[in-house]
C-alpha cells in the first residue's frame, strides 16, 4: 500500500515537473528580439503572447492609455480567476490543520527510522489525509497557474514596443526600478503574505519557519534587475494575497479561537483535579 501510495505521488510530482518543462520549452522557442504581431507564429508566440499583449493593452485604453494601470487590473483579474483554486487550498490547509494531533500521533507511533515503519506511517498518513479530505498537493496549484502567467507577461512586455518603453510613476515598465523601491516593496509584502498564512498554523516544521524569511529574498533579488512590470505584478499579487487571507482565513480570529479552545481545556482540566482532590478528602 505504501508503494502505490508513492507511486501515486510520484506521478503528481512528474505530472507538476512535465507542465513547467512545457511551459519552459514553449517560452525558450520564442525570440525575445522579435516583436509579436498578429502573424506571429507558434503556439506561445500567436496564441498565448499575442493575445496577453492585445489584453493589457486594451485594458490600459480603459484607464488612459496606462501599461503601468493595466498590468494592476491585469494581475487583480488573474487573482479573481485564482480565487476558486485558493479556495480549494485554503480548505485543504484548514483540514490539514484539524487533523494534526492525528497526524502528530502517527508519527510518535512510527517514529523508528526503519524503511517498513515509515512505509507503514505513510501509508496511515495517506489513509488519515484521503478521510479527512485532505490535498497535500493543493497548495502547489496557485503557484502552478501562476508560473505561466508570469512567463508569459515577462516576454509579452519585451516582445510588445508600447509595453516595453510604457512608464508607470516614476518607471518604465521594461526596465528594472531604479531606486529599487518595487523589490523592497515585493520583497515586504512576500514576508507579509507568508507570514500572515503562518498564524494559522501553530505547529509548522523548521522548514515552514525557515520559508517565511528565505521567500522574500527569493523575491528581492531577481526585482533588482526584474523589468518594472513583473516587480508590479508581484506587489499587487502578494498585496491581493495579504487582503486574500485576511478575509478567508482571518488567522487572528482562528489564533483567538485557539487560545479560547486551550482555555477551555485548561479550565476541564482544573476542574477535574479539583473534583478528584474534593474526592480524595471525602475518602479520607
Amino acid at each position: 500500500m505504501g508503494a502505490k501510495v508513492n507511486k501515486k505521488r510520484l506521478r503528481k510530482y512528474i505530472g507538476v515537473a512535465l507542465l513547467l518543462s512545457v511551459v519552459l520549452v514553449l517560452a525558450g522557442c520564442s525570440n525575445l528580439n522579435e516583436p509579436i504581431t498578429s502573424h506571429s507564429t507558434g503556439f506561445w508566440d500567436h496564441v498565448v503572447l499575442w493575445n496577453f499583449s492585445r489584453f493589457i493593452l486594451w485594458l490600459g485604453s480603459l484607464v488612459g492609455n496606462s501599461s503601468g494601470w493595466a498590468i494592476i487590473i491585469f494581475t487583480i483579474i488573474i487573482r479573481i480567476i485564482l480565487l476558486p483554486l485558493n479556495w480549494f487550498q485554503i480548505r485543504s490547509m484548514n483540514k490539514q490543520m484539524e487533523i494534526q494531533p492525528q497526524t502528530k500521533a502517527l508519527q510518535e507511533k512510527y517514529s523508528a527510522k526503519d524503511a517498513d515503519t515509515q512505509a507503514k506511517l505513510r501509508e496511515e498518513t495517506q489513509k488519515l489525509y484521503k478521510e479527512a479530505g485532505v490535498n497535500p498537493v493543493a497548495g502547489c496549484l496557485p503557484l502552478l497557474v501562476q508560473l505561466p502567467v508570469m512567463f508569459a507577461l515577462y516576454q509579452a512586455i519585451y516582445k510588445t514596443s508600447e509595453l516595453r518603453n510604457g512608464s508607470f510613476l516614476w518607471m518604465q515598465l521594461g526596465k528594472a526600478d531604479p531606486y529599487y523601491i518595487m523589490a523592497v516593496l515585493a520583497a515586504l509584502l512576500t514576508f507579509a503574505s507568508t507570514y500572515i498564512s503562518s498564524l494559522s498554523q501553530p505547529n509548522q516544521n523548521a522548514t515552514t519557519k525557515m520559508m517565511t524569511w528565505i521567500m522574500p529574498l527569493f523575491i528581492f533579488v531577481p526585482a533588482l534587475t526584474f523589468p518594472s512590470a513583473i516587480t508590479l505584478y508581484w506587489v499587487v499579487t502578494n498585496a491581493f494575497q495579504v487582503v486574500q487571507t485576511l478575509i478567508l482565513q482571518n488567522p487572528f480570529k482562528y489564533r483567538r479561537k485557539q487560545r479560547e479552545k486551550e482555555e477551555k481545556e485548561k479550565e476541564k482540566q482544573r476542574q477535574i483535579r479539583r473534583a478528584k482532590k474534593r474526592a480524595y478528602k471525602r475518602r479520607k
